[in-house]
């Protein structure tokens, strides 16, 4: 899945964030199950990379909610 810009996620309607939200939380709890159970895994940045989109989206959506 490809890593999502600021802009990116400030142009997605709330559903379709909500939804990629999901999305990535579903590989990154995979990608952290490979690692566990001592599978290599092809990239080891993508755990960092996932964890660092999940905040991006969360954060906009708390600013959105913000009055």
């Amino acid at each position: 899945m490809a890593i999502l810009r600021m802009r990116e996620i400030r142009e997605m309607s709330p559903d379709e964030r909500r939804r990629r939200l999901e999305e990535l939380r579903t590989e990154l709890s995979r990608m952290r199950a490979m690692v566990r159970a001592g599978g290599a895994i092809e990239n080891p940045g993508k755990i960092r990379e996932l964890r660092r989109t999940i905040a991006r989206i969360l954060t906009v959506m708390r600013e959105e909610e913000r009055p």
